[in-house]
């Protein structure tokens, strides 16, 4: 079985099988999520310094930082999905 990666930008990737949630950092609750996670070390930025603009939750309970769209990447994800079903 071969694990399919999600690109997050700038050559970071996820483990698309491990995604649980793909989302925007607009709401309060999920820039909550996100601080608990920093505190807890279980953050990784994957932003390179740039601005966030998506958060990758996965299933072990890691937030991965992004600085592409939040639909960029579910785009990214469902093309994974589509060529599977191929």
């Amino acid at each position: 079985m071969q694990s399919k990666l999600l690109n997050v930008g700038f050559g970071n990737v996820v483990v698309s099988s491990r995604v649980v949630a793909i989302v925007t950092t607009n709401s309060a609750p999920i820039k909550r999520l996100k601080d608990l996670a920093q505190e807890d070390k279980r953050l990784i930025d994957a932003t390179q310094g740039r601005k966030t603009r998506s958060i990758v939750v996965t299933d072990s309970n890691h937030i991965v930082l992004s600085a592409i769209q939040a639909e960029t990447i579910a785009q990214r994800m469902e093309g994974k999905e589509e060529a599977k079903k191929e």
